[in-house]
Protein backbone atom coordinates (compact mmCIF):
# COMPACT_ATOMS: atom_id res chain seq x y z
CA UNK A 1 0.00 0.00 0.00
CA UNK A 2 0.85 3.68 -0.44
CA UNK A 3 2.40 6.39 1.83
CA UNK A 4 -0.57 8.06 3.96
CA UNK A 5 -3.04 4.94 3.37
CA UNK A 6 -3.69 1.65 4.99
CA UNK A 7 -4.67 -1.87 3.72
CA UNK A 8 -7.76 -1.46 5.69
CA UNK A 9 -9.35 1.47 8.41
CA UNK A 10 -9.27 1.17 11.83
CA UNK A 11 -12.75 0.47 13.47
CA UNK A 12 -12.67 1.45 16.78
CA UNK A 13 -11.86 5.31 17.75
CA UNK A 14 -8.82 5.56 19.59
CA UNK A 15 -7.93 7.75 22.55
CA UNK A 16 -10.69 10.35 24.70
CA UNK A 17 -12.89 9.97 21.66
CA UNK A 18 -14.54 6.03 22.69
CA UNK A 19 -16.19 7.54 25.41
CA UNK A 20 -17.96 10.32 23.64
CA UNK A 21 -21.72 8.92 22.02
CA UNK A 22 -21.06 8.52 18.32
CA UNK A 23 -24.52 9.85 17.76
CA UNK A 24 -26.01 13.04 18.91
CA UNK A 25 -30.09 13.17 19.91
CA UNK A 26 -29.77 9.32 20.72
CA UNK A 27 -32.49 8.38 23.05
CA UNK A 28 -31.67 7.69 26.34
CA UNK A 29 -33.81 4.01 26.49
CA UNK A 30 -31.10 2.74 23.84
CA UNK A 31 -28.29 4.11 25.41
CA UNK A 32 -29.09 1.99 28.81
CA UNK A 33 -28.60 -1.11 26.06
CA UNK A 34 -24.71 -0.62 26.09
CA UNK A 35 -23.41 -1.70 29.40
CA UNK A 36 -20.67 -0.67 31.03
CA UNK A 37 -19.20 -4.58 30.31
CA UNK A 38 -19.35 -3.95 27.04
CA UNK A 39 -17.79 -0.72 26.84
CA UNK A 40 -14.65 -1.90 28.47
CA UNK A 41 -14.65 -4.61 26.51
CA UNK A 42 -13.72 -2.11 23.39
CA UNK A 43 -10.96 -0.49 25.67
CA UNK A 44 -7.45 -2.44 24.18
CA UNK A 45 -5.61 -0.94 27.72
CA UNK A 46 -7.68 -3.55 29.03
CA UNK A 47 -6.41 -6.45 27.71
CA UNK A 48 -3.14 -8.19 28.30
CA UNK A 49 -1.17 -9.86 25.97
CA UNK A 50 -1.63 -13.75 26.05
CA UNK A 51 0.50 -15.02 23.70
CA UNK A 52 4.66 -15.04 22.72
CA UNK A 53 3.89 -14.06 19.06
CA UNK A 54 1.17 -10.92 19.47
CA UNK A 55 4.35 -9.75 21.91
CA UNK A 56 6.66 -10.46 19.23
CA UNK A 57 4.40 -8.75 16.09
CA UNK A 58 3.55 -5.79 17.84
CA UNK A 59 7.81 -5.57 18.97
CA UNK A 60 8.30 -5.44 15.28
CA UNK A 61 5.67 -3.02 14.65
CA UNK A 62 7.07 -0.35 17.24
CA UNK A 63 10.89 -1.14 15.55
CA UNK A 64 9.42 -0.26 12.18
CA UNK A 65 7.53 2.99 13.37
CA UNK A 66 10.99 3.76 14.76
CA UNK A 67 12.86 2.94 11.44
CA UNK A 68 10.15 5.43 9.99
CA UNK A 69 10.46 8.31 12.60
CA UNK A 70 14.32 7.98 11.35
CA UNK A 71 14.19 7.47 8.08
CA UNK A 72 11.53 10.98 7.54
CA UNK A 73 14.55 12.69 9.58
CA UNK A 74 17.57 11.74 7.24
CA UNK A 75 16.82 14.42 4.57
CA UNK A 76 16.80 16.76 7.60
CA UNK A 77 20.38 15.40 8.74
CA UNK A 78 21.75 15.73 5.58
CA UNK A 79 20.65 19.04 4.34
CA UNK A 80 22.18 20.46 7.69
CA UNK A 81 24.73 17.96 7.78
CA UNK A 82 27.77 20.46 8.88
CA UNK A 83 25.24 21.06 12.09
CA UNK A 84 25.33 17.56 13.19
CA UNK A 85 28.91 16.06 12.00
CA UNK A 86 30.27 16.68 15.36
CA UNK A 87 26.88 14.53 16.73
CA UNK A 88 26.70 11.88 14.57
CA UNK A 89 30.42 10.83 13.97
CA UNK A 90 32.73 10.14 10.89
CA UNK A 91 31.60 6.94 10.20
CA UNK A 92 27.86 7.84 10.71
CA UNK A 93 28.38 11.25 9.09
CA UNK A 94 30.13 9.14 5.44
CA UNK A 95 27.17 6.99 5.39
CA UNK A 96 24.85 9.67 4.96
CA UNK A 97 27.24 11.44 2.55
CA UNK A 98 26.88 8.80 0.35
CA UNK A 99 23.33 8.50 1.01
CA UNK A 100 23.14 12.02 -0.19
CA UNK A 101 25.02 11.22 -3.59
CA UNK A 102 23.00 8.40 -4.42
CA UNK A 103 19.76 10.57 -3.68
CA UNK A 104 20.94 13.17 -6.02
CA UNK A 105 22.10 10.73 -8.24
CA UNK A 106 18.39 9.12 -8.55
CA UNK A 107 16.41 12.51 -8.52
CA UNK A 108 18.74 13.17 -11.77
CA UNK A 109 18.21 9.85 -13.52
CA UNK A 110 14.60 10.62 -12.49
CA UNK A 111 14.72 13.83 -14.57
CA UNK A 112 16.64 12.76 -17.53
CA UNK A 113 14.57 10.03 -17.94
CA UNK A 114 11.60 12.15 -18.27
CA UNK A 115 13.31 14.56 -20.94
CA UNK A 116 15.30 11.88 -23.15
CA UNK A 117 12.81 9.49 -26.10
CA UNK A 118 11.66 6.00 -25.43
CA UNK A 119 14.57 4.42 -27.23
CA UNK A 120 16.52 4.39 -24.03
CA UNK A 121 13.69 3.44 -21.44
CA UNK A 122 14.65 0.20 -20.73
CA UNK A 123 18.67 1.10 -20.22
CA UNK A 124 17.40 4.07 -17.87
CA UNK A 125 15.16 1.53 -16.11
CA UNK A 126 18.06 -1.15 -15.83
CA UNK A 127 19.75 1.56 -14.11
CA UNK A 128 17.52 2.87 -12.02
CA UNK A 129 16.73 -0.35 -10.40
CA UNK A 130 20.29 -0.62 -9.81
CA UNK A 131 20.61 3.17 -8.59
CA UNK A 132 16.90 2.10 -6.65
CA UNK A 133 18.91 -1.09 -4.86
CA UNK A 134 21.71 0.62 -4.14
CA UNK A 135 19.63 3.36 -2.20
CA UNK A 136 17.74 0.70 -0.12
CA UNK A 137 21.11 -0.67 1.15
CA UNK A 138 22.16 2.95 2.29
CA UNK A 139 19.19 3.69 3.74
CA UNK A 140 19.81 0.00 5.83
CA UNK A 141 23.28 1.08 6.92
CA UNK A 142 22.43 4.69 7.86
CA UNK A 143 19.41 3.19 9.96
CA UNK A 144 21.67 0.48 11.42
CA UNK A 145 24.00 2.85 12.41
CA UNK A 146 21.23 5.32 13.97
CA UNK A 147 19.51 2.51 15.94
CA UNK A 148 22.46 1.07 17.60
CA UNK A 149 22.55 4.52 19.72
CA UNK A 150 19.26 4.96 21.02
CA UNK A 151 20.70 8.63 22.79
CA UNK A 152 21.66 9.63 19.78
CA UNK A 153 18.40 8.95 18.17
CA UNK A 154 16.59 10.70 20.79
CA UNK A 155 18.90 13.91 19.92
CA UNK A 156 18.52 13.91 16.40
CA UNK A 157 14.40 13.40 16.91
CA UNK A 158 14.74 16.72 19.49
CA UNK A 159 17.19 18.70 17.07
CA UNK A 160 15.78 17.67 13.36
CA UNK A 161 12.07 17.53 14.46
CA UNK A 162 10.58 18.80 11.15
CA UNK A 163 9.30 16.02 8.73
CA UNK A 164 7.54 16.61 5.51
CA UNK A 165 3.80 16.87 5.77
CA UNK A 166 3.43 12.74 3.53
CA UNK A 167 6.50 11.32 5.63
CA UNK A 168 4.39 12.43 8.80
CA UNK A 169 0.89 11.29 7.21
CA UNK A 170 2.34 7.68 6.70
CA UNK A 171 4.07 7.55 10.16
CA UNK A 172 0.67 8.16 11.70
CA UNK A 173 -0.83 5.61 9.58
CA UNK A 174 1.09 3.56 10.65
CA UNK A 175 0.99 4.15 14.35
CA UNK A 176 -3.20 3.22 13.78
CA UNK A 177 -2.28 0.26 12.02
CA UNK A 178 -0.26 -0.81 14.39
CA UNK A 179 -2.79 -0.17 17.20
CA UNK A 180 -5.37 -1.88 15.34
CA UNK A 181 -2.96 -4.89 15.19
CA UNK A 182 -2.68 -5.01 18.71
CA UNK A 183 -6.40 -4.84 18.86
CA UNK A 184 -7.11 -7.44 16.88
CA UNK A 185 -5.14 -9.63 18.05
CA UNK A 186 -6.13 -9.13 21.98
CA UNK A 187 -9.36 -9.34 21.21
CA UNK A 188 -11.03 -13.49 21.32
CA UNK A 189 -13.98 -14.32 19.04
CA UNK A 190 -16.01 -13.89 21.59
CA UNK A 191 -15.00 -10.20 21.87
CA UNK A 192 -15.40 -9.92 18.29
CA UNK A 193 -19.21 -11.44 18.17
CA UNK A 194 -20.12 -8.59 20.75
CA UNK A 195 -18.23 -6.25 19.30
CA UNK A 196 -20.59 -6.90 15.90
CA UNK A 197 -23.54 -7.05 18.06
CA UNK A 198 -22.47 -3.68 19.61
CA UNK A 199 -21.88 -2.28 16.14
CA UNK A 200 -24.86 -3.83 14.85
CA UNK A 201 -27.12 -2.17 17.62
CA UNK A 202 -25.53 1.11 17.30
CA UNK A 203 -26.14 0.84 12.93
CA UNK A 204 -29.93 0.34 14.05
CA UNK A 205 -29.71 3.33 16.27
CA UNK A 206 -28.34 5.74 14.01
CA UNK A 207 -30.88 4.48 11.91
CA UNK A 208 -33.91 5.38 13.97
CA UNK A 209 -32.47 8.17 15.09
CA UNK A 210 -32.30 9.12 10.73
CA UNK A 211 -35.32 8.52 10.52
CA UNK A 212 -36.37 10.99 13.87
CA UNK A 213 -34.49 13.99 12.22
CA UNK A 214 -35.66 13.55 8.91
CA UNK A 215 -39.38 14.40 10.32
CA UNK A 216 -38.38 16.69 13.00
CA UNK A 217 -36.60 18.72 9.75
CA UNK A 218 -39.84 18.21 8.23
CA UNK A 219 -41.70 19.75 11.21
CA UNK A 220 -39.43 22.23 10.68
CA UNK A 221 -39.65 23.19 7.40
CA UNK A 222 -43.08 23.16 7.91
CA UNK A 223 -42.61 25.84 10.67
CA UNK A 224 -40.59 27.83 8.90
CA UNK A 225 -42.93 28.16 5.82
CA UNK A 226 -45.33 29.19 8.43
CA UNK A 227 -43.17 31.90 10.02
CA UNK A 228 -42.48 33.09 6.47
CA UNK A 229 -45.97 33.85 5.58
CA UNK A 230 -46.49 35.78 8.67
CA UNK A 231 -43.60 37.56 7.92
CA UNK A 232 -44.85 38.42 4.74
CA UNK A 233 -48.16 39.33 5.94
CA UNK A 234 -46.60 41.21 8.11
CA UNK A 235 -44.36 43.23 6.06
CA UNK A 236 -47.32 43.74 3.67
CA UNK A 237 -49.46 45.63 6.59
CA UNK A 238 -46.07 47.94 7.63
CA UNK A 239 -45.91 48.77 3.67
CA UNK A 240 -49.48 49.66 3.58
CA UNK A 241 -49.07 52.04 6.81
CA UNK A 242 -45.56 53.65 4.98
CA UNK A 243 -47.42 54.95 1.87
CA UNK A 244 -50.55 55.83 4.27
CA UNK A 245 -47.39 57.83 6.39
CA UNK A 246 -46.08 59.33 3.50
CA UNK A 247 -49.12 60.75 2.07
CA UNK A 248 -50.10 62.38 5.67
CA UNK A 249 -46.53 63.55 5.92
CA UNK A 250 -47.00 65.66 2.48
CA UNK A 251 -50.32 67.07 3.68
CA UNK A 252 -48.58 68.05 6.81
CA UNK A 253 -45.42 69.11 5.28
CA UNK A 254 -47.65 71.88 2.44
CA UNK A 255 -49.52 73.21 5.73
CA UNK A 256 -46.17 73.97 7.54
CA UNK A 257 -44.76 75.50 4.56
CA UNK A 258 -48.05 78.16 3.97
CA UNK A 259 -47.80 79.01 7.40
CA UNK A 260 -44.26 79.84 7.10
CA UNK A 261 -44.71 82.15 4.15
CA UNK A 262 -47.15 83.52 5.75
CA UNK A 263 -45.42 84.28 9.29
CA UNK A 264 -42.04 85.19 7.06
CA UNK A 265 -44.65 88.09 5.50
CA UNK A 266 -45.87 89.46 9.19
CA UNK A 267 -41.99 89.15 10.04
CA UNK A 268 -40.95 90.87 6.90
CA UNK A 269 -43.37 94.35 7.47
CA UNK A 270 -42.36 94.12 11.13
CA UNK A 271 -38.93 94.50 10.42
CA UNK A 272 -38.75 97.36 8.03
CA UNK A 273 -41.02 99.13 10.48
CA UNK A 274 -38.53 98.66 12.85
CA UNK A 275 -35.75 99.53 10.33
CA UNK A 276 -37.39 103.26 9.88
CA UNK A 277 -37.75 103.57 14.12
CA UNK A 278 -33.61 102.87 14.18
CA UNK A 279 -32.60 105.16 11.40
CA UNK A 280 -34.65 108.34 13.03
CA UNK A 281 -32.96 107.11 16.68
CA UNK A 282 -29.80 107.52 14.90
CA UNK A 283 -30.31 110.39 13.17
CA UNK A 284 -31.12 111.90 16.93
CA UNK A 285 -28.31 110.20 18.27
CA UNK A 286 -26.01 111.69 15.62
CA UNK A 287 -27.10 115.22 16.34
CA UNK A 288 -26.78 114.82 20.18
CA UNK A 289 -23.02 113.37 19.41
CA UNK A 290 -21.83 116.47 17.60
CA UNK A 291 -23.11 118.74 20.41
CA UNK A 292 -20.64 116.29 23.14
CA UNK A 293 -18.18 116.62 20.80
CA UNK A 294 -18.13 120.42 21.07
CA UNK A 295 -18.91 120.70 24.87
CA UNK A 296 -15.48 118.21 25.67
CA UNK A 297 -12.88 119.61 23.41
CA UNK A 298 -13.13 122.49 25.63
CA UNK A 299 -12.95 120.36 28.55
CA UNK A 300 -10.37 118.84 27.05
CA UNK A 301 -7.73 121.90 26.57
CA UNK A 302 -8.53 122.45 30.28
CA UNK A 303 -7.43 119.07 31.11
CA UNK A 304 -4.27 119.19 29.04
CA UNK A 305 -3.02 122.35 30.67
CA UNK A 306 -3.70 120.77 34.22
CA UNK A 307 -1.70 117.83 33.07
CA UNK A 308 1.27 119.61 32.06
CA UNK A 309 1.56 121.48 35.27
CA UNK A 310 1.41 118.16 37.01
CA UNK A 311 3.83 116.87 34.84
CA UNK A 312 6.47 119.21 35.70
CA UNK A 313 5.61 119.18 39.87
CA UNK A 314 6.58 115.17 38.81
CA UNK A 315 10.24 116.04 37.55
CA UNK A 316 10.49 118.41 40.42
CA UNK A 317 9.59 115.88 42.80
CA UNK A 318 11.25 113.24 41.12
CA UNK A 319 14.22 115.46 41.25
CA UNK A 320 13.65 115.74 44.79
CA UNK A 321 13.87 112.24 45.38
CA UNK A 322 16.81 111.49 43.43
CA UNK A 323 18.83 113.97 45.78
CA UNK A 324 17.43 112.44 49.33
CA UNK A 325 18.04 108.48 48.00
CA UNK A 326 21.93 109.64 47.17
CA UNK A 327 21.81 111.26 51.14
CA UNK A 328 20.25 107.65 52.17
CA UNK A 329 22.54 105.69 50.23
CA UNK A 330 25.62 107.09 52.12
CA UNK A 331 24.15 106.84 55.15
CA UNK A 332 23.02 103.36 54.16
CA UNK A 333 26.98 102.53 52.94
CA UNK A 334 28.08 104.32 56.65
CA UNK A 335 25.61 101.74 58.57
CA UNK A 336 26.25 98.91 56.14
CA UNK A 337 30.18 99.53 57.31
CA UNK A 338 28.92 100.06 60.45
CA UNK A 339 27.35 96.70 60.38
CA UNK A 340 29.83 94.59 59.21
CA UNK A 341 32.80 95.77 61.86
CA UNK A 342 30.02 95.13 64.44
CA UNK A 343 29.17 91.46 62.85
CA UNK A 344 32.75 90.50 62.98
CA UNK A 345 33.07 91.55 66.62
CA UNK A 346 30.17 89.64 66.95
CA UNK A 347 31.81 86.43 65.32
CA UNK A 348 34.48 86.80 67.63
CA UNK A 349 32.27 87.05 70.81
CA UNK A 350 30.14 84.26 69.47
CA UNK A 351 33.88 82.31 69.59
CA UNK A 352 34.38 83.16 72.78
CA UNK A 353 30.97 82.68 74.22
CA UNK A 354 31.42 79.39 72.41
CA UNK A 355 34.86 78.71 74.19
CA UNK A 356 33.31 79.99 77.79
CA UNK A 357 29.97 78.24 76.97
CA UNK A 358 31.84 75.05 77.33
CA UNK A 359 34.62 75.55 80.48
CA UNK A 360 30.92 76.67 81.79
CA UNK A 361 29.61 73.26 81.14
CA UNK A 362 32.95 71.15 82.39
CA UNK A 363 32.43 73.48 86.22
CA UNK A 364 29.08 72.61 86.13
CA UNK A 365 29.74 68.83 85.51
CA UNK A 366 31.91 69.23 88.40
CA UNK A 367 29.98 70.98 90.39
CA UNK A 368 27.17 68.12 89.96
CA UNK A 369 29.76 65.42 90.66
CA UNK A 370 31.20 66.87 93.58
CA UNK A 371 27.68 67.58 95.11
CA UNK A 372 26.48 63.77 93.88
CA UNK A 373 29.75 62.73 96.30
CA UNK A 374 28.20 64.61 99.12
CA UNK A 375 25.03 63.28 99.31
CA UNK A 376 26.26 60.00 98.73
CA UNK A 377 28.30 60.59 102.17
CA UNK A 378 25.60 62.38 103.84
CA UNK A 379 23.23 59.43 102.65
CA UNK A 380 26.53 56.37 103.95
CA UNK A 381 26.37 58.82 107.32
CA UNK A 382 22.40 58.66 107.88
CA UNK A 383 22.61 55.05 107.22
CA UNK A 384 24.85 54.45 109.83
CA UNK A 385 23.82 56.79 112.24
CA UNK A 386 20.48 54.68 111.90
CA UNK A 387 22.13 51.47 112.37
CA UNK A 388 24.08 52.73 115.35
CA UNK A 389 21.10 53.95 116.67
CA UNK A 390 19.33 50.64 116.32
CA UNK A 391 22.26 49.14 117.82
CA UNK A 392 21.97 50.90 120.91
CA UNK A 393 18.30 50.67 121.28
CA UNK A 394 18.69 46.83 120.74
CA UNK A 395 21.52 46.75 123.12
CA UNK A 396 19.74 48.60 125.79
CA UNK A 397 16.76 46.20 125.45
CA UNK A 398 18.74 43.32 126.11
CA UNK A 399 20.71 44.53 128.88
CA UNK A 400 17.17 45.63 130.34
CA UNK A 401 15.70 42.51 130.00
CA UNK A 402 18.83 40.83 131.20
CA UNK A 403 18.19 43.07 134.32
CA UNK A 404 14.89 41.98 134.96
CA UNK A 405 15.82 38.68 134.67
CA UNK A 406 18.83 38.44 136.73
CA UNK A 407 15.91 40.21 139.42
CA UNK A 408 13.64 37.73 139.49
CA UNK A 409 15.97 34.79 139.72
CA UNK A 410 17.21 36.81 143.25
CA UNK A 411 13.52 36.90 144.00
CA UNK A 412 13.08 33.06 143.52
CA UNK A 413 16.56 31.99 145.65
CA UNK A 414 15.75 33.89 149.09
CA UNK A 415 16.63 31.64 152.09
CA UNK A 416 18.50 29.17 150.05
CA UNK A 417 21.94 30.51 151.66
CA UNK A 418 25.17 32.06 150.92
CA UNK A 419 26.21 30.11 147.69
CA UNK A 420 22.88 31.23 146.09
CA UNK A 421 23.72 34.63 146.45
CA UNK A 422 26.83 34.74 145.06
CA UNK A 423 25.78 32.93 142.53
CA UNK A 424 23.29 35.84 141.10
CA UNK A 425 25.50 38.94 142.34
CA UNK A 426 27.56 37.62 139.19
CA UNK A 427 24.96 38.19 136.24
CA UNK A 428 25.11 41.63 138.04
CA UNK A 429 28.39 42.98 137.37
CA UNK A 430 28.32 41.20 133.73
CA UNK A 431 24.91 43.95 133.11
CA UNK A 432 27.22 46.57 134.56
CA UNK A 433 30.15 45.83 131.89
CA UNK A 434 27.43 45.21 129.42
CA UNK A 435 26.59 48.30 129.50
CA UNK A 436 29.45 50.48 129.82
CA UNK A 437 30.46 48.25 126.85
CA UNK A 438 27.44 49.19 125.10
CA UNK A 439 27.40 53.17 126.27
CA UNK A 440 31.00 52.92 124.26
CA UNK A 441 29.31 51.99 121.56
Amino acid sequence: FTPGTLPFPPRWPEGPQRNKPLVKGMATPEKAVVTLDAMKMLEPCQLKPYSMETERIITVLDETIAKLEMSSLIPRITDSLDRFADMLGPEITNNLIEHQKLSNEMEHLLASSEEEDAMRAEEQQGCLCLLEQRLKCSVRNVLRLLLANPLLCQALKYEAWARESPAEVFINAFGEFRNFMLERLLTSPVEEEEKIQFMEAISLQIKKNAEAITALQAELAAAIQTQEEEKDNVIKDLKTSLQDLAKDCKASIQQVKQEGEKRQKEDLQASQAKCAGLQQDIQQLGAQLSALVLEHRASELALRKRKCRLEMEIVNWIQKYDTDMGEKQAEYEEVHAAYVEEKAQLSLLTEKHAVLLQEYSQIEEERRIRQEKEEQALKELNTMTLAATRIQAFWRGYLVRSLFKSKRKKKKGKGKGKKGSLLFSCPEKGNEAGAGSGAQV
